[in-house]
């Protein structure tokens, strides 16, 4: 399966593609390569059809980043369908996806890492 997404944006932090979301009470979520999220950001979850858990689409939470490609969310998918990958997929279809969109006060001391590739 062909994943399109660029892995050294300029804009950061960068959406990613979801490969996993665990059932828990606060989720893990595994992207498909580093996400490069601090802790205390906020993000949403866009889970197209066919995935499964399609009731964890457009939830939005807080993170916290447990590895490279993987962070828990603040949100309790224990009573959702399970995460599923289709064994095929039509080219015009859209991939899961974590976005972020805000953050909480703390995450400011990351600011002053420079991320462009000067």
């Amino acid at each position: 399966m062909a994943i399109l997404a660029y892995q050294s944006p300029v804009f950061q932090p960068a959406m990613r593609i979801i490969s996993d979301i665990t059932n828990a009470k606060n989720a893990v979520v595994t992207t498909t390569f580093n996400h490069q999220y601090i802790s205390g950001m906020i993000v949403r979850l866009i889970v197209p059809q066919g995935y499964g858990m399609i009731q964890a689409n457009q939830l939005s939470g807080i993170i916290t980043v447990t590895g490279d490609t993987t962070f828990s969310i603040t949100i309790d998918t224990t009573t959702f369908s399970p995460f599923t990958t289709p064994l095929t997929s039509p080219q015009d279809e859209q991939y899961p996806q974590v976005v972020p969109f805000g953050e909480v006060n703390s995450t400011l001391l990351g600011s002053y890492k420079n991320v462009l590739p000067y």
